[in-house]
């Protein structure tokens, strides 16, 4: 698969990460350590090397594996976050993950929601993957609302499913597979048609989370 021709809409735009993002990235990560450390994934083993030239390498080998994508994501040309696609499995299943993450001077912008609706379209269309899932910590309030605007429609409470931040936790799994989106994510979005009403969680899900 070749991904290398950035995808943009407005002053946001996702591209493939390169070995040479390795610098800004890691002081974006480091500068945001209070803003993204409740967020972020830990390992159960104890903690892990912090080296972004290492990571980007790791990344890039999925992607010439066929088992991820990882983008950066741009506020007029300045990188503002990542976004990576991940455990990307083809035959039946034909479905991948989405995760990000964008520094906090960037909040508020649109940046993610439009990111994310592009990674989708391009997991849609040109991977031609079926479907696509976001599992997000029901603390996460921002991450939340990215769902809710995109339309991604909320699947269920998945108990202790990630390590984040010191411990196993609870997140809650969205989903949107290709018939629901033909016009895209994006389109959809962007013209006010994506039905927030499908992230809604039930009650009882808020309850036991």
């Amino acid at each position: 698969m070749d991904l290398t021709t950035p995808r943009r809409h407005g002053p946001v735009s996702i591209r493939l990460v390169r070995p040479r993002d390795a610098r800004v990235l890691q002081s974006e990560l480091l500068s945001n350590r209070d803003w993204l450390r409740p967020w972020e994934a830990t390992s159960p083993d104890g903690p892990v090397s912090f080296d972004m030239r290492l990571g980007i390498r790791r990344l890039l080998q999925q992607y010439r594996d066929g088992t991820g994508v990882p983008f950066v994501m741009e506020h007029d040309g300045e990188i503002a976050g990542q976004l990576n696609v991940w455990g990307i499995a083809r035959g039946s299943l034909a479905s991948a993950t989405i995760g990000y993450w964008v520094a906090k001077r960037f909040a508020g912008r649109g940046i993610t929601p439009t990111a994310v609706a592009l990674a989708t379209d391009v997991c849609f269309t040109d991977l031609r993957l079926h479907r696509m899932e976001i599992c997000i910590r029901p603390e996460n309030a921002a991450s939340l609302r990215v769902v809710e605007k995109l339309g991604f429609r909320y699947e269920g409470l998945r108990r202790r499913y990630i390590h984040i931040d010191g411990d196993w936790r609870d997140h809650y799994a969205f989903a949107l597979v290709r018939e629901e989106v033909p016009e895209g994510v994006l389109r959809r979005w962007a013209e006010g048609r994506a039905p927030r009403e499908a992230a809604t969680v039930p009650p009882a899900d808020r309850l036991h989370a």
